[in-house]
């Protein structure tokens, strides 16, 4: 039977092929990388120095599942500094800004970091070697909505300042609180925690109670001539959901909780001392009280947001600073409290001349 010869190929020519073979797999492998640089987002900026005046850039967005898309409309982001309630209010306020002034908003690495493991929100962030070289506009905001706020001039503009009002968002109100959902894990283990608290009772009501104490202690009375919030105010504020809700029990985080357990009457065993009072990692202690029925709030941003997350009835700290307090330059409580919410005044007591 005759069998073909097998041909074999020479020395030479398999040294080529392999070398062709590598040169090929290192041209793919570097396109693919280069592509994939971004897996959620890519920014491309191109002669980055005349960014305000010349060719406009082009801001490239893309998210898993959608096309790239040309973003013309600059690029505005926001100061990322405070805790949590800071945090939040920075963000809301430039996603409405940016929104309502017909630009995309962008957030920064730090603000990212801050927010993504408690929240699904969905803004874009700059990437980090970036947010250097582009030429911002740094454009301060007080912590109110005011008319110049809708024409703010520019494409690449920073928010600075503390804003955390819902003036500046409570329009797009639903968008804001799809913004600052709970990722699942967060959801179900705070559900899990509250259906502990529960126990045999068949129906509950659940008041998120938040005692803002720490630095506050000092600084309201000796920089801001005003209180923090004592235990007669928290037992009317308690006492108004008892009287209304017979089956209310309440879920307490402070910064303070030595404080709270000391000055909470929890003899009644409708009082549960939740939180864990760390600051350097806050979200559990509001996904505790933003998953209840109802909140008090003493005083700060941390309150305020978790009120307004809950939407139900929400008791606050009112007039505790005096009427010539500085704070009040930098605050506006009617920006601050939404109008139906229950205000109880504080006792301004320790900050009156002794005679």
């Amino acid at each position: 039977m005759y069998l073909p010869e097998r041909r074999l190929f020479s020395q030479p020519s398999l040294v080529i092929c392999l070398v062709f073979f590598s040169l090929l797999s290192l041209s793919t492998f570097l396109h693919l990388q280069k592509n994939n640089y971004y897996p959620w987002w890519r920014i491309s900026i191109k002669n980055t120095s005349t960014l305000p005046d010349h060719k406009p850039t082009s801001f490239l967005n893309t998210t898993p599942g959608t096309p790239t898309k040309n973003l013309d409309r600059g690029m505005w982001t926001v100061n990322s500094i405070g805790r949590l309630g800071n945090q939040m209010g920075e963000y809301a306020t430039l996603y409405a800004l940016a929104k309502l002034n017909g630009h995309q908003a962008y957030i920064l690495p730090a603000m990212h970091q801050y927010l993504a493991p408690i929240f699904k929100i969905t803004l874009p962030v700059v990437p980090s070697e970036l947010v250097g070289k582009i030429p911002w506009r740094n454009y301060n905001l007080h912590d109110w909505m005011s008319e110049e706020y809708r024409h703010i001039q520019g494409k690449y503009v920073r928010l600075t300042g503390y804003p955390c009002s819902f003036t500046f968002y409570d329009h797009i109100r639903q968008e804001i609180l799809q913004e600052f959902t709970f990722h699942d894990y967060i959801k179900e283990d705070t559900n899990q925690y509250l259906l502990q608290l529960r126990g045999q009772r068949k129906e509950v009501t659940y008041i998120g109670v938040h005692v803002r104490r720490g630095d506050y202690v000092n600084v309201m009375p000796n920089v801001w001539k005003g209180v923090v919030a004592d235990k007669d105010y928290l037992e009317k504020a308690m006492n108004y959901f008892r009287e209304k809700y017979h089956d209310a029990i309440f879920v307490v985080v402070s910064n303070g909780m030595d404080w709270c357990k000391q000055n909470i009457n929890a003899s009644r065993g409708d009082v549960y001392f939740a939180g864990d009072g760390r600051e350097s990692s806050p979200g559990r202690d509001f996904a505790l009280i933003a998953h209840c029925n109802h909140t008090i709030m003493t005083i700060g941003t941390f309150g305020i947001w978790a009120g307004y997350l809950v939407g139900g009835e929400t008791v606050y700290l009112a007039n505790y600073t005096l009427p010539d307090s500085p704070f009040l330059k930098v605050f506006k409580p009617s920006a601050a409290f939404l109008p139906e919410w229950i205000g109880i005044p504080a006792d301004l007591s320790p900050l009156l001349p002794k005679s």
